[in-house]
């Protein structure tokens, strides 16, 4: 296994109450070599006091913050652009890696010289306590694929620079990982999935992901503005969006 620097972004705002514990997880990693950049969002909590805490004692963690409120993709996009990895992985602020998760991703793309992947992930409450859900990945996914429901977590992406360049995503409120997936598959055929189970994604109460109908609008924009399709293609993949994650039949 070639030793790699792997570059985390990690938009933050208003995240203390779970930062900490994320970049924990980031720490124990059994793969060294990875710089985390943590690009806050204008908090007005103390995201910047816990941040610098880390920084004093661990160079690899690098803190910007952006000069005005910018919203999610601007945060991510900074911190593609300080990135000065072969690889970028993804870590939302208030989710959480198991130890071997960048080693065994890293090596899982190295020997089958892979440039986009992604991983199995559980689902836990506000308090880190498993909600019994398992996420498992496809392992193998083209563009087609992830339009029909999207069976990547972000949290679990990483994608190698020197193949597909540096990616950044359109600057959409909602849907804007799943855009940036999309927009990655017109360079590179395919995502792979890595069957293990390597991230804890947190369902918080009145998070943007955990409200569903009011997405069904991001999802036209990103399907007829951004990513072209017909009206007739748009209407389908909302429809079928609707009945598997609104009304649950999948």
């Amino acid at each position: 296994m070639r030793a790699e620097l792997v570059s985390i972004v990690m938009p933050a705002y208003n995240c203390s109450a779970y930062i900490r514990e994320t970049i924990e997880s980031v720490l124990r990693q059994s793969y060294p070599y990875w710089e985390l950049i943590v690009v806050d969002d204008c908090s007005s909590d103390n995201t910047r006091d816990i941040v610098s805490e880390y920084m004093k004692e661990d160079s690899r963690i690098r803190y910007f913050s952006l000069e005005k409120r910018s919203g999610v993709v601007a945060a991510r996009t900074k911190a593609t652009d300080e990135a000065r990895g072969k690889y970028i992985a993804f870590l939302d602020s208030d989710d959480l890696w198991y130890p071997e998760k960048l080693k065994k991703q890293i090596s899982f793309m190295q020997e089958n010289g892979y440039a986009f992947t992604c991983t199995s992930y559980e689902k836990v409450n506000e308090k880190g306590e498993p909600l019994g859900k398992i996420i498992h990945s496809v392992p193998k996914a083209d563009y087609n694929r992830v339009l029909l429901d999207c069976p990547i977590g972000n949290s679990t992406v990483i994608y190698d620079t020197e193949k597909l360049g540096k990616c950044r995503g359109p600057n959409i409120k909602r849907r804007n990982d799943y855009a940036l997936w999309l927009r990655i598959l017109h360079r590179e055929p395919y995502v792979y999935g890595l069957p293990d189970i390597l991230m804890q994604y947190r369902v918080r109460a009145g998070s943007i992901s955990s409200k569903k109908i009011p997405l069904i609008r991001y999802h036209w924009i990103l399907y007829r503005d951004i990513e072209k399709l017909s009206v007739f293609r748009s209407i389908f993949h909302i429809a079928y969006w609707c009945l598997i994650k609104v009304l649950k039949i999948k």
